[in-house]
């Protein structure tokens, strides 16, 4: 009897996974992995973008302009590829994520044997690909709506601050009221200085076309504040009431404000 409950439930887990895949209509592929050095190192993301496209998904690199609807950064997927070390045996497996990190969906793990590295990844990530491809995605038509702050990042900016190394002088930093609603006004793309937004399991970190990390987000329980970190600088990166980001820091006791062009 329990093991028929503990099959049913893995089966409307699954099926809630896949419902959930659903409802975004397209998915951002990074240009590098955690396990790669350079971007598109054995063509990875390219076969990323590829399987994704074959599985119906729409998908767009993540310094690629998204079109007018899909502005909404919570109504897309964050795709990574994993690699599980194992002895002789290449092992990669896929996550979706929404745009709080949280893990929407994980694929099976693929696999290969083969040497060279740069047939390994792509038989392994095919592989891995296969439990994707069985979900059947078809967009729901019904996009995501405004993305809550999950539970598990309930956190205000003094908690993260001070459980984290990474901004012990974060807290003293002006955070925006919780109840302001701003929109972030469109960034323009040919703006010089304007940084891409990539999910990490605790934020963002923010890359220059180079692509070069800039600096790095943390969540608080706003969706219009993070903590950040820039160039060993430790301070906030604020929606302000013009729609604009500002990275505001203390600096010899003095309060330092700078305008951020990003595209989340």
């Amino acid at each position: 009897m329990r093991i028929k409950l503990l099959l049913t439930a893995i089966l409307c887990s699954v099926a809630g996974f896949a419902q959930s895949v659903n409802d975004y209509k397209a998915v951002i592929v990074p240009l590098r992995y955690d396990f790669i050095k350079t971007d598109n190192q054995y063509r990875l993301a390219t076969l990323t973008k590829s399987n994704l496209l074959k599985a119906g998904f729409e998908a767009y690199y993540t310094n690629e302009q998204l079109p007018d609807g899909l502005t909404d950064r919570c109504q897309v997927l964050y795709i990574d590829v994993k690699r599980d070390n194992a002895f002789l045996v290449t092992k990669l497996f896929v996550e979706l994520k929404d745009c709080f990190g949280q893990v929407v969906y994980t694929s099976e793990v693929g696999k290969s044997r083969e040497k060279e590295y740069d047939v390994a990844y792509k038989e392994a990530l095919d592989n891995a690909f296969a439990s994707i491809y069985a979900l059947h995605y078809k967009y729901s038509g019904n996009p995501v709506a405004a993305a809550k702050v999950p539970l598990a990042q309930k956190n205000t900016a003094e908690t993260l601050a001070a459980s984290s190394a990474i901004a012990p002088a974060a807290a003293a930093v002006k955070v925006a009221p919780a109840n302001t609603a701003v929109a972030a006004t469109s960034p323009d793309l040919k703006d010089p200085n304007l940084l891409y937004a990539q999910p990490t399991e605790s934020g963002y970190q923010l890359i220059d076309k180079t692509p070069k990390v800039v600096m790095k987000l943390f969540k608080t329980s706003q969706p219009n504040v993070y903590i950040a970190s820039k160039d060993n600088v430790q301070g906030s990166l604020i929606l302000k009431e013009d729609g604009q980001w500002y990275f505001e820091s203390y600096q010899n006791d003095k309060l330092v404000s700078e305008k951020i062009v990003v595209k989340f």
